[in-house]
């Protein structure tokens, strides 16, 4: 009898799928922008291929990330099954707030992908092409608002170039941040702000829609089948890209880390998220190990000498 429970157990226990941990994501903003989407896109595809049976996404808004980059830090020491989600918007933000919590207090895992800004206006507005939004901006900076993602982040940090590039005082724009992406799309289609910046993704279905008209585009080449020139084509001598990453928790040993590491490779190049990328527009700019913990301080570094050039840190 003891044979055939041993054996009916063994039998049962080969038959349950090998799943890991199941993973907790935090999306350290409120739901509708791209971290949010970024997060929840990696539930779906380790949930899809089997990588963890599991997944939950936590938001915690606020402060550029740094909120729930603290939250984060301090209290899943040690778990190798939890993961945050962050990028250069959160570079920005740790340096802007001055963050006693930054990047070295958590453990990055892998650049996931890039994504390239878009610079549109409500359809009814008469600003037509970038030269017209140059104009206004060299008449009177302070009358053209800018609704974007949080102080000092990419959408912030991108309109501060294109001022400097056109000869504005950088330190003269009026740039309003938004916690999350449905707030700040919200307040550009009621032209509560003059302009709108962020990633491409964020304002696809209005720009093909029709409600918003894509002035340009900051990537060095132009987004395929995206009618808009690119900055550097419509005569403002930008380029800039935003790049999300995930993070895990610190505190990780080697194996732990090898462990986590290992599953995001995984689900980079799984079929669900490669279709994801082309779906939300994003490009594949995977990075893990070393060679992204290298580019990651070259980030830092140039991040901060970008938000002292156009005022934002000292």
């Amino acid at each position: 009898m003891k044979h055939v429970f041993l054996a009916s157990l063994i039998a049962g226990s080969i038959a349950l799928p090998a799943y890991a941990a199941d993973y907790t994501i935090m999306a350290p903003a409120a739901p509708g922008g791209g971290w949010d989407q970024t997060a929840r896109s990696l539930q779906t595809a380790f949930q899809q291929e089997g990588i963890s049976k599991n997944v939950q996404v936590m938001n915690v808004p606020g402060a550029g990330g740094t909120i729930g980059l603290a939250q984060f830090a301090s209290q899943q020491k040690g778990k190798d099954n939890a993961l945050i989600v962050g990028g250069y918007v959160m570079v920005g933000a740790i340096l802007t707030n001055k963050s006693p919590v930054t990047l070295k207090d958590v453990t990055p895992i892998a650049r996931l992908t890039g994504e390239d800004e878009a610079i549109v206006v409500p359809a009814s507005s008469p600003i037509k092409s970038m030269a017209d939004l140059v104009a206004a901006l060299k008449k009177d900076p302070g009358k053209v608002s800018w609704g974007g993602g949080s102080a000092g982040g990419v959408d912030h940090i991108a309109a501060g170039l294109i001022a400097k590039a056109s000869g504005v005082d950088p330190t003269k724009i009026n740039y309003i941040a938004f916690s999350g992406g449905g707030e700040a799309l919200a307040a550009i289609l009621g032209s509560q702000v003059t302009v709108g910046i962020s990633g491409y993704g964020e304002f696809e279905s209005q720009v093909k829609s029709g409600t918003l008209r894509l002035l340009a585009t900051s990537g060095e080449k132009r987004i395929p089948g995206v009618d808009a020139p690119t900055l550097k084509e419509a005569g403002v001598d930008v380029a800039v890209q935003n790049w999300r990453m995930v993070a895990a928790a610190p505190g990780l040993s080697a194996e732990q880390k090898a462990k986590v590491t290992a599953d995001v490779q995984k689900l980079a190049t799984s079929k669900t998220w490669q279709e994801t990328l082309k779906t939300k527009g994003w490009q594949d700019t995977f990075l893990a190990g070393p060679a992204f913990e290298a580019q990651l301080a070259k980030d830092i570094s140039a991040t901060e000498g970008i938000l002292k050039d156009i005022g934002l840190v000292k």
